[in-house]
């Protein structure tokens, strides 16, 4: 009878914990993620659809390995980091080139990837690395430009700035200027970091919702843009989301003095506006963010894992004010119980994620409400989990549990 007993009462528990929330999971979410993506992709460099046997310089696939392994770092499974090293251990060649990257392409997005070196530098000593952190410094340092210092986003979307690019280049910026400018040099590229954040503002903000539209084209060349303005048709809430990180990891390298307190006012004021576009019954945010509740928006999951987060660090960082602490603790629930769902093999799935999203290009890419819906929505995106993994950091933090 007893061995029956013992069974029984374990199916009953895990019954009982199914029926929880996910989010008081017994194992972090934030271990959980990672290892449910290190179970999708044993190899690293297949993050984001990229086919086996192939490798690729990619934002996308830097941003989830560097969550993967601060998540690592954060739970000492030394596994996460193991497997984000392997990634950058095959790509960056032993005199310090990366495959599939070319400096005279002055693309922000390849400046994103090389943010997981630093560590991996101080790790292992291994020159390769320093040599790329030095060649995408040199990239920053060459970045076409517009009169005013902001960088193009990349050299074949000339005289364009878009929100996206602020993550892809400002925290690379920041912590290589800590880490080795001084003096005059070190000034000068906290200077310039922060004009970047300034210039956008200025040119994407949009008076009649308090948000900040997708991009703007400084030469009001673009099919994609007002003539008048420059600025895209729409806020789109992963720009903005990209844009909402972007302050919060710069600044905590830079600090919060009176060159970098423009960025803590452009923050606070981005989570003043944010409510008022969230959904009321779930908190969250959609695709098309300055369309809440328009026929085909929907809730998406990219976005509102950015805002998540960053609002999570900027509370603890002193950023935002304290009393949002309990706020945006809530906004993880919220975010895990409409978002996250568990699979039968114990794995955890994040839904509901844009696959992608832009202006112009080779697809024409028009930034009409119409074309942001009709963007693929897929399942564990890295632009979603690796900000998932981080606010599930945060959210440990907050709650004691880390």
């Amino acid at each position: 009878m007893k061995r029956l007993l013992i069974p029984a009462l374990c199916i009953l528990a895990a019954a009982c914990t199914s029926r929880g929330h996910l989010y008081d999971s017994a194992t972090p979410l934030a271990v959980r993620m990672a290892r449910s993506e290190i179970a999708r992709n044993p190899s690293p460099t297949t993050l984001d659809g990229i086919p086996a046997g192939k490798v690729k310089w990619n934002y996308t696939t830097g941003l989830e390995l560097l969550a993967i392994a601060d998540a690592g770092e954060a739970y000492d499974i030394p596994e996460f980091t193991a497997y984000a090293d392997r990634y950058f251990d095959t790509i960056v060649q032993p005199d310090g080139s990366v495959l599939t990257y070319k400096k005279s392409k002055y693309n922000l997005d390849h400046i994103c990837p090389g943010r997981a070196l630093f560590a991996l530098y101080d790790r292992t000593g291994d020159a390769r690395y320093k040599t790329v952190l030095d060649t995408l410094f040199a990239q920053l340092q060459e970045q076409p430009r517009n009169a005013d210092g902001g960088f193009w986003h990349k050299e074949v979307y000339p005289h364009q700035m878009w929100l996206d690019g602020l993550y892809m280049a400002e925290p690379f910026y920041a912590e290589y200027a800590v880490r080795y400018l001084s003096g005059a040099a070190y000034e000068k590229a906290v200077d310039d970091i922060v004009n970047q954040f300034v210039v956008v503002a200025a040119h994407t903000y949009d008076p009649a919702t308090g948000l900040y539209r997708h991009a703007y084209d400084d030469s009001r060349e673009m099919f994609w843009c007002d003539k008048a303005t420059g600025q895209s048709a729409h806020a789109w809430g992963r720009a903005m989301g990209w844009y909402a990180m972007a302050i919060v990891e710069t600044l905590q390298y830079l600090g919060v003095d009176d060159t970098t307190r423009p960025m803590v006012e452009i923050l606070n004021h981005i989570y003043e506006v944010l409510p008022k576009y969230a959904d009321p019954a779930t908190g969250m945010w959609y695709q098309v963010l300055d369309q809440p509740g328009r026929e085909g928006n929907y809730l998406e999951s990219t976005a509102s894992a950015m805002f998540v987060y960053a609002m999570l660090k900027g509370v603890r960082l002193g950023y935002l004010p304290v009393e949002m602490g309990a706020g945006a603790r809530r906004l993880y629930e919220k975010f895990v119980d409409r978002f996250v769902k568990e699979n039968p093999d114990g794995t955890i799935t994040l839904t509901d994620c844009c696959s992608v999203a832009g202006l112009g290009g080779k697809g024409m890419r028009s930034g009409t409400f119409e074309y942001y819906i009709s963007e693929p929505v897929i399942d564990n995106d890295c632009k979603g989990v690796g900000p998932f993994i981080w606010a599930s950091l945060e959210f440990a933090r907050a709650k004691g549990r880390l």
